[in-house]
């Protein structure tokens, strides 16, 4: 590619990662409090709500990675999508009782009920934990998106590159600019998204019917369901394999942390359920979206093409792109394949700055709460007590450290399947946080010792099969080839880790020695149904 072709495809990149880092200036930065900082003053409208929700939900590492899994294996991969848009009716579940109950983190809605520091430390430690995972596959989206552009970036460079952008969007706009940038993103996702979607069927005569023969015929897979593994374990499976990941698609996006703080930054119950609304819609758009330009790369491009490019399917819709804008060489494809590569670029550092920052308010809210009790509430002329100072401080120091996690880990699993750690993440949000969300709103009977038992319950459920599993070591497509310690053959721990999580909270309620605390039950139901006393 000549120089001046070149800058062209470059073009469109530089500008979406400016739009996206600009909006830092949204924000107060250093002078927000924390409620402007972790909820952007509850100012969120339910439709710009809807939009980033249906980002954090359904990031762009899922949908290259849904759409990738489409290209490589079959058209039979868009079961994966059922499981995602599944989920909302148990998000709906819980919209309205998170937003009258909750401040700023999930900590915050089951500290309503059950005010126990241990507590609110387990739940800070299980948050910190699923958002690592979930940033962890958007850097993974990100390597394979500026791998493409011409002339971009080493590996290593391009992932400290998105968590220094995304550190700096959140430490200098807080919650408000992060919402803005990821609803900003989420627009610009759609109209690229959907401009492919109508390219493809313009070449196939607006025929939905004519693209699926076409997506067989070249594929060679027929209705082949894949799951998405480590660095090329993307294999046929078996249905138990297949509800695994239903399981964990379905109930961990109510346990989300980045998910359920949305509707803390809404001013009212019912905007949080109009948010809910609005997210459902677009997601499904979104996920039609992705089982089209996957059939679409498998029809045009073909899955030969897209695994030269790696055996994880990420390249598969910048290669369409290439190809819908007059194939390799030209400088349509150039710059169409550049454009997909900056929009969805710059909704993956959208919504890693929107789980940073949720992650490093729990960090600061949560496992550093009480510390700030202890000191002098004097208040000086025009400025807020010192505890409200420091916990933004905190939560700003935290940001390169959640970052460095973040990573590390995506280093690590940089030539896996972004599905894979997507899917990972849901399945301990199910596991760990959706038990005691639900005990805590809706059981009479529920005391702390249930809900620690639930948490570090159901996150030990879910992180130890997971590792003691062969997506881990024990073969040449685990994360940790060179080892091998795999003794359970499980793809996703969903179906074994969510029940125990609901067990341990269970029997940590009937074993408490403590009575469960019947006033209090009934002011958070009040709470949770009326919004009395809600922030």
């Amino acid at each position: 590619m000549t120089g001046g072709r070149q800058a062209l495809a470059l073009l469109p990149f530089r500008a979406a990662v400016a739009a996206v880092v600009s909006t830092r200036r949204a924000g107060r930065g250093r002078r927000a409090s924390p409620e402007e900082f972790h909820t952007g003053g509850r100012l969120s409208s339910p439709v710009e709500n809807g939009f980033v929700l249906a980002g954090d939900h359904l990031p762009v590492a899922a949908l290259l990675g849904v759409a990738g899994l489409i290209a490589l294996h079959g058209h039979g991969a868009p079961a994966h999508s059922v499981g995602f848009l599944a989920a909302w009716p148990v998000v709906l579940l819980v919209a309205e009782s998170v937003r009258n109950c909750g401040r700023f983190t999930l900590a915050d809605v089951v500290a309503a009920r059950l005010r126990e520091r241990s507590l609110r430390i387990a739940v800070g430690i299980s948050s910190v934990t699923v958002s690592v995972l979930h940033l962890a596959a958007q850097t993974v989206a990100a390597c394979g998106l500026v791998a493409l552009l011409p002339g971009g970036t080493g590996v290593r460079a391009c992932v400290v590159g998105v968590g220094a952008l995304a550190a700096v969007l959140v430490a200098r706009g807080g919650m408000r600019a992060t919402t803005r940038a990821q609803a900003v993103a989420a627009v610009l996702l759609l109209a690229g998204f959907g401009t492919l979607t109508v390219l493809v069927l313009l070449r196939h005569g607006g025929d939905p019917g004519a693209l699926v023969t076409a997506a067989a015929e070249r594929g060679g897979h027929g209705s082949a369901i894949p799951v998405p593994g480590p660095a090329g374990g993307l294999e046929p499976i078996a249905r138990t394999d297949l509800l695994a990941l239903g399981v964990a698609l379905v109930l961990g996006a109510a346990g989300l942390p980045h998910l359920l703080a949305r509707f803390v930054t809404v001013p009212t119950a019912r905007a949080a359920r109009r948010s809910v609304v609005w997210a459902t819609g677009l997601s499904g758009a979104l996920h039609l979206a992705a089982v089209v330009l996957g059939l679409g790369a498998a029809a045009l491009v073909g899955p030969d093409a897209v695994r030269a490019l790696g055996d994880s399917g990420n390249a598969a819709v910048p290669l369409l792109a290439l190809d819908l804008g007059g194939g390799a060489g030209s400088t349509g494809g150039a710059v169409l394949c550049a454009v997909v590569v900056a929009l969805a670029f710059a909704a993956v550092l959208a919504t890693v700055a929107g789980v940073t920052l949720v992650c490093s308010t729990a960090v600061a809210h949560d496992l550093a709460h009480d510390p700030y009790a202890s000191f002098p509430r004097r208040r000086r002329r025009g400025r807020r007590p010192r505890s409200a100072r420091n916990e933004v401080a905190v939560a700003r120091a935290a940001v390169p450290v959640v970052g460095a996690f973040a990573v590390a880990l995506g280093l690590l699993a940089r030539e896996t399947n972004p599905v894979f750690l997507v899917g990972l993440a849901f399945a301990v949000a199910a596991s760990a946080h959706l038990p005691v969300l639900l005990y805590a709103l809706f059981w009479r009977r529920f005391t702390a010792r249930g809900a620690l038992w639930a948490v570090y319950g159901g996150l030990v459920a879910a992180v130890v099969p997971t590792v003691l599993s062969p997506l881990v070591s024990g073969g040449p497509q685990a994360l940790l080839p060179q080892w091998d310690f795999a003794v359970l053959p499980l793809r996703n721990p969903g179906p074994v880790s969510v029940p125990l999580g609901f067990l341990a909270g269970w029997l940590g309620t009937l074993l408490s020695p403590k009575p469960p605390d019947g006033v209090r039950y009934a002011e958070t139901e009040v709470r949770a149904l009326t919004g009395a006393g809600a922030a």
